[in-house]
């Protein structure tokens, strides 16, 4: 029987797994991790992160063929493939600070690897890792190897939060990258036998190490690259009048360009955009490649430019002040249907709120107030460590207080900003909301999910992103 083992159960490893197990029966897999707390919530009723079907595929293969465990070197010792899927922050000190990737995590994972096997081993780079990292650990681990041989294959995940069961199911494709020796090439069949169980082998594609490494951080960095270019357009349309949403309808026909990715909001999130395309930026810088390293740059400084812009228009339209004033953020997820708050705008633009003294009321269907008070106070890169070395009881916000509903949130509030699209956003009893809020009462959607024109004949003033702007706030600035 093949054993998988997964260093790591995350957002990746977790669900990856799971489904592997289910779709490979004779496959034993185990997914470990150092994190005792983590463990025990993949092994009961509440699993540590909510994405639609991984419930059912968890409980239909758990203690079967699926296994989460705290017994790290047992099961990689016995394992014939192990996924690496450990975190990859970006730095915050000394060389590459603010861009590279750290990879203390990965290469304590490798030392460990080498320390226990006793078999050949084939080690898989599953978490997102700057190019040449697999050269990395193919030196520890061949300078530790006590004659046992190891392949390194690189097999980036393309999950997207929300439909990450589904995108497990049916992959656009799968990617494998390895060594082009006999070894390597046997490695690379073994781990395209364990996806042919389920999926086509024309989707499939096997590359060299470090085209499978660049190909994950070149896919992201283009799907970013296409929200900040409608972003930076809805700035345009709002100066001239243009409905962002005509102009992306009519741009997304093109068969070249397609529709997805097109829009416009409040800015990306999520742990991968902004820390590949940095990963990205800082490996351009070292191979002497600064004009594309600025190219892509300029991706995060237009999301940034987004957030801040939101910011300034609410103060901006609320007499230039919002200290004191009662503030409902309607969604903190990065987007609908996960409860993944990593990098999501709603950080930035709380923190600004409060920055000019703000009292925020935030309702968010899937983020617990812990999650949120943790947000707010974590320095920028924090939330990327282990959970266990983050810091343990981050002080609470005091300005910030967390609802159970979105009524409750609105009450009283001088303005509503939704900031994630959950679909419950578009259904609520607007009228109710405007009667129990302060006058003159203001929304403003990040996200485009408001009928506009229905909410304005209900009284309120509206702010949505890239479309004709409120007379309200016609003659105010949208950048300080």
């Amino acid at each position: 029987m093949v054993k998988i083992c997964c260093i790591g159960a995350g957002y990746v490893g977790g669900p990856t797994m799971a489904v592997i197990a289910l779709k490979c029966a004779s496959i034993e897999v185990a997914v470990v991790d150092i994190s005792v707390s983590r463990i025990s919530a993949w092994n009961s009723d509440q699993l540590p992160i909510y994405e639609p079907g991984l419930d059912e595929v968890v409980k239909e293969c758990r203690g079967k063929n699926l296994f989460f465990s705290t017994d790290i070197e047992k099961h990689v010792s016995e394992a014939d493939i192990i996924f690496v899927s450990v975190n990859t922050p970006t730095k915050t000190r000394g060389l590459g600070a603010g861009k590279a990737a750290d990879l203390t995590y990965w290469e304590s994972a490798a030392r460990m690897i080498a320390d226990v096997s006793k078999s050949n081993k084939i080690v898989v780079e599953k978490s997102t890792v700057p190019v040449k990292t697999a050269e990395a650990i193919e030196k520890i681990l061949t300078h530790n190897s006590k004659g046992i041989k190891y392949q390194i294959l690189s097999n980036p995940e393309f999950l997207a939060e929300g439909t990450a069961i589904q995108d497990l199911f049916k992959p656009d494709r799968v990617l494998i990258g390895g060594r082009e020796t006999p070894e390597g090439q046997k490695a690379i069949q073994a781990l395209k036998d364990v996806y042919a169980h389920w999926v086509p082998e024309d989707r499939i594609i096997t590359t060299n190490l470090w085209s499978a490494e660049l190909s994950k951080l070149a896919a992201n960095a283009f799907l970013a690259q296409r929200i900040s270019s409608v972003n930076a357009m809805s700035a345009l349309c709002e100066a001239t009048g243009a409905d962002v949403s005509q102009v992306a309808h009519a741009v997304g026909k093109d068969s070249r360009i397609g529709p997805k990715f097109l829009n416009a909001s409040v800015g990306f999130g999520g742990s991968c955009f902004q820390k590949d395309i940095l990963n990205l930026v800082y490996i351009c810088e070292c191979n002497g490649l600064p004009e594309v390293a600025n190219y892509w740059k300029q991706v995060i400084k237009v999301n940034d430019y987004q957030k801040n812009r939101f910011v300034n228009r609410i103060v901006s339209s609320m007499f230039n002040t919002v200290s004191g004033k009662k503030i409902a953020i309607l969604g903190f997820a990065f987007k609908k249907d996960t409860g993944d708050t990593r990098e999501t705008p709603a950080i930035d633009v709380c923190k600004g709120l409060l920055g000019d003294k703000a009292r925020l009321s935030i309702y968010d269907p899937q983020v617990t107030e812990d999650q949120i008070q943790r947000d707010l106070s974590m320095n920028k890169f924090d939330w990327d460590h282990p959970i266990h070395l983050q810091p343990m009881s981050p002080t609470a916000v005091k300005q910030v207080s967390v609802a159970w509903d979105a009524y409750e949130a609105t009450k009283d509030a001088h303005c509503l900003c939704i900031l994630t699209e959950w679909d419950e956003f578009k259904t609520l009893d607007y009228q109710r909301i405007f009667d129990n809020m302060q006058k003159p009462a203001f929304v403003f959607d990040g996200r485009n999910v408001v009928n506009v024109d229905n909410l304005r004949e209900k009284g309120f003033i509206v702010y949505s992103i890239g479309k004709p702007l409120d007379p309200w706030l016609k003659d105010m600035p949208a950048v300080a």
